[in-house]
């Protein structure tokens, strides 16, 4: 036989399962069953959890080899750190398991759980699997483990499921746990405090359990608050099951709240995980219907849709549903700081019988930020904000606003530009602001930013027609040193240098 028609062996990648020999699947038997050769990964003590998962099935006449790591979680003196000492394990350990496969025999490497979730595993599999003929065996997960010895759903309906290795920065855990809807956090043991901690500071320690060794001997389930970080193996996993017909907490009058959130100025790609986080934790939903309609529906939530013309009304009765214990979410567009609702719900809750209240404002995307972020920088410098509806101010304050913003050169950003009602504003507003600015000042229109029907576009200000603005509009207007421009690739770009001439 000549090289070229040499005959290797065959790879494969076997998934054991969580720990429970009962629960290898079939095929990973019999593939144990007709390999020549059985490897498997260990720290430097030579115990393997593979193998002793599949102890029953390997023979005698098995060759064995432990591929063992050169370290875990202590310190090493390779000059790559701890990734170069792993990344030439890696290699090493897929060299001897080449010699292997090029002597014609089948190779069975074990692997806790799946091998190619989160497993050791998926590193021959990188380095071997393009030379050779491979097979992956899937395996239970300690996901799946987790969920079924808690018997509860890990996930149902639409909700998301997210998985996060415990050795991820904090702050991100704590973003990302306040965010989805079910979780499960792995690789716990030395992590396992700031695993907690992100936890807690997102608001979902009470939700959290606890499972150790899942179908293995010594397993251990618990509330997650009650586990002794001391005493956390690394193979032990936090799980955030799902929420839909769990049982809420009763709460006491006093533990209400009220949270005023932010959506942006559109959909779901605009929220922070913050703010996704206080909306799937609410009780009740406060807020002018279009910006409800934003927000998922979630089994066990109330939804109090109202008209936008009703905000102490709407801030009133979100603060008495937190007087009666109720986790209260006012939603808002844009950020609920700036010509929205936070203000109305503070002015409220700044009254006697709410004073011992938690009201506190979770900041969104603002129109201004997203228009001037799909126009380029126009608020690169100084700008001045200011909403030209004369709902609740007279027009001469502000035509008096604007006339010393535009005397100041700042920017502008300008909300509510007009409406079915309102058709006269931005006409008086551009002739005002040409008394100070040049009728080549660029003005961005941004209208649904985010939404199915975004618009943005950059007209002068002396071409500005009130016909083309809505409800629905932003305006940001230059300054003397804002610049316009169309790029080669068709694309105009508009930014305010953030250097002011001296002179």
């Amino acid at each position: 036989m000549s090289v070229s028609e040499h005959k290797t062996g065959r790879l494969y990648g076997v998934g054991l399962g969580p720990g429970d020999p009962a629960l290898m699947t079939l095929r990973a038997v019999e593939v144990i069953a007709e390999a020549d050769v059985v490897a498997y990964h260990s720290a430097r003590h030579g115990r393997s959890i593979a193998r002793s998962i599949a102890a029953e099935h390997l023979r005698a006449d098995h060759i064995e080899e432990a591929l063992v790591y050169p370290v875990t979680t202590e310190t090493t003196d390779h000059p790559g750190g701890y990734r170069g000492a792993m990344e030439d394990f890696y290699t090493e350990a897929a060299a001897r398991l080449a010699v292997h496969l090029d002597a014609g025999r089948t190779v069975a490497v074990l692997a806790e759980g799946d091998p190619l979730f989160y497993g050791s595993y998926m590193h021959m599999h990188k380095r071997l699997a393009d030379r050779y003929p491979t097979e992956v065996i899937p395996g239970v997960t300690s996901v799946s483990a987790a969920a079924a010895r808690l018997g509860t759903p890990l996930a149902e309906g639409e909700e998301v499921l997210t998985i996060l290795p415990g050795t991820l920065p904090e702050e991100e855990l704590t973003a990302r746990l306040a965010a989805t809807d079910a979780a499960v956090v792995m690789k716990l043991g030395r992590t396992f405090p700031a695993v907690r901690r992100a936890f807690e500071n997102s608001g979902r320690l009470p939700e959290a359990h606890y499972v150790e060794r899942a179908t293995m001997a010594g397993e251990r389930t618990d509330d997650l608050a009650a586990v002794d970080a001391d005493s956390v193996p690394y193979f032990a996993v936090a799980v955030l099951p799902s929420r839909i017909d769990a049982p809420r907490p009763e709460r006491a009058p006093e533990s209400g709240e009220v949270a005023v959130v932010g959506t942006g100025p559109a959909g779901p790609l605009w929220l922070t995980p913050e703010t996704r986080g206080v909306l799937a934790a609410a009780d009740d939903l406060v807020g002018y219907t279009t910006y409800l309609d934003r927000v998922p529906v979630r089994p066990g939530q109330v939804r109090h849709g109202s008209d936008n013309k009703v905000e102490s009304e709407r801030a009133e009765f979100a603060l008495d549903l937190a007087r009666r214990g109720r986790r209260v979410a006012v939603v808002s567009g844009g950020d609920p700081g700036i010509f929205a609702m936070a203000t109305a719900v503070l002015e409220v809750a700044s009254q006697k019988q709410y004073a011992d209240l938690p009201v506190r404002v979770l900041p969104g995307v603002t129109a201004a930020n997203a228009a001037a972020a799909r126009a380029g920088a126009p608020l690169g410098h100084d700008y001045a904000t200011i909403s030209l509806s004369d709902r609740l101010k007279p027009w001469e304050v502000i035509a008096e606003r604007l006339r010393a913003a535009a005397s100041a050169d700042l920017v502008l950003a300008l909300y509510n530009p007009g409406s079915r009602s309102r058709t006269w504003q931005v006409g008086k507003a551009r002739d005002l602001l040409l008394e100070h600015r040049s009728p080549d000042t660029p003005v961005v229109l941004g209208r649904d930013v985010g939404g199915p029907t975004e618009s943005v576009r950059t007209v002068r200000l002396a071409d500005l027609d009130p016909a083309d603005v809505d409800m629905r509009t932003i305006l940001l207007v230059g300054s003397s040193q804002t610049r316009w421009e169309q790029r080669g690739d068709g694309q105009q770009i508009v930014w305010t240098p953030r250097r002011y001439p001296e002179d």
